[in-house]
């Protein structure tokens, strides 16, 4: 099923780089591209054997979405946030999770940041909110939303909770929610990132989860990091095929100028060579700290058991790959010259879907700060969601 999954999403790859225009200005992706990435079975493959599900590693995960993003970025982008619903599938009550989720091809959509307001009431909350970049949400099926707690209107916490405020995620059907077309941005643009509103939704308290505390088989997915680890595959994706583009154009076109192929141009070899060794590194860094992490977490360790090193490497190298992808983009623009400047040439939407997605929260300096203070013993910032604390 694992190398199945991953040889139809190369093979779809193609079709979704001839519709890529179509994709992005639709603004979501169409509904028969959504169809064709459920035949893939990407959507279901966080789901573990004990579901039926293939139970892809991390790293099979990241391939898959490389492929993928090969085709088109948003089309990737929708589809890793739609496979997380095998993981947070993980953080429900397993017979809860069983009864939401029949079927292992059906997609979890919305923002995770604790954005709403979850007031308590008689067996459950009234969830209440707007929330931003709700990738997908309009295929989606189900949505899970970030919300603070509260009680007769006050700030609630748990007894001997950590936090003076509390959060939980909040899974409410598709149709609960108003989507605002809100979504045209520079890039990225077929992921149909909306924003989204509820207002006095009830959701029952076997509809509510947190990430500390995970409620099916453990596995390296029942880890709070385990829905962060493949997005990097979407920028991977994105730079290689961009590089093979780079290839392609430096093999058949003549500088009349220089009186020479690009192929024997010492300034298209040079950055070719350079642009290759910065991704062939930065990929190997991702998976890398990836196989690491997973081959401790599978031997039933936990991060702790994981140097410091070992341990904050995952976040950095997922960062790194957003950026670095980002860099690699941009300096082939630059190489390609007057050639990258059209609208119909692929180098333009490349070049816009990888700035964009350089903005997500997990390519962000915080992520640096959190990683480089728990590396040196100080406070981090964002610790909680890399996995650091």
């Amino acid at each position: 099923m694992t190398t199945e999954i991953l040889r139809r999403a190369r093979e779809l790859a193609p079709v979704l780089r001839e519709r890529a225009g179509e994709i992005e200005a639709n603004r979501t992706l169409p509904a028969d591209v959504v169809e064709l990435l459920r035949g893939t079975g990407v959507f279901g493959m966080c789901f573990g054997p004990e579901w039926g599900g293939p139970g892809l590693t991390s790293m099979e995960q990241t391939e898959v979405v490389e492929a993928l993003a090969y085709g088109d970025a948003s089309a990737a982008w929708c589809a890793v946030i739609g496979a997380n619903t095998g993981i947070y599938a993980n953080f429900l009550d397993q017979t809860v999770a069983k009864d939401v989720f029949p079927r292992l091809d059906l997609v979890v959509a919305g923002l995770l940041q604790p954005s709403g307001k979850a007031e308590r009431v008689p067996g459950g909350f009234r969830l209440s909110g707007r929330w931003s970049f709700g990738s997908g949400i309009k295929h989606a099926d189900w949505v899970t939303s970030g919300a603070f707690l509260y009680q007769d209107g006050e700030p609630w916490a748990a007894p001997g909770s950590k936090h003076r405020h509390d959060s939980r995620q909040f899974l409410v059907r598709r149709e609960q929610v108003e989507v605002i077309d809100n979504w045209n941005p520079t890039g990225l643009s077929g992921s149909g990132s909306c924003d989204y509103t509820m207002t006095d939704v009830f959701v029952p308290e076997e509809h509510t989860y947190t990430f500390a505390t995970p409620q099916g088989r453990p596995s390296p997915l029942t880890q709070p990091d385990s829905f962060t680890r493949a997005m990097c595959g979407v920028p991977l994706g994105v730079a290689r095929a961009v590089l093979d583009h780079v290839h392609e154009v430096a093999t058949t076109r003549y500088d009349r100028m220089a009186g020479q192929s690009w192929s024997e141009s010492y300034r298209v070899q040079t950055e070719v060579a350079r642009l290759e060794a910065e991704f062939n590194a930065t990929r190997e860094g991702v998976y890398g700290a990836m196989r690491r992490q997973w081959e401790v977490l599978e031997a039933g360790g936990t991060p702790d058991d994981l140097t410091p090193t070992e341990r904050a490497a995952c976040p950095l190298s997922w960062l790194h790959a957003f950026r670095s992808s980002r860099a690699i983009v941009a300096r082939s623009y630059d190489l390609l010259q007057t050639w990258s400047v059209y609208r119909t040439a692929p180098m333009d939407r490349w070049l816009r879907d990888t700035a964009v997605m350089a903005q997500h929260l997990v390519a962000q300096d915080r992520i640096l700060q959190s990683a480089g203070a728990y590396l040196v013993g100080g406070a981090p910032e964002f610790g909680i969601s890399l996995g650091l604390v």
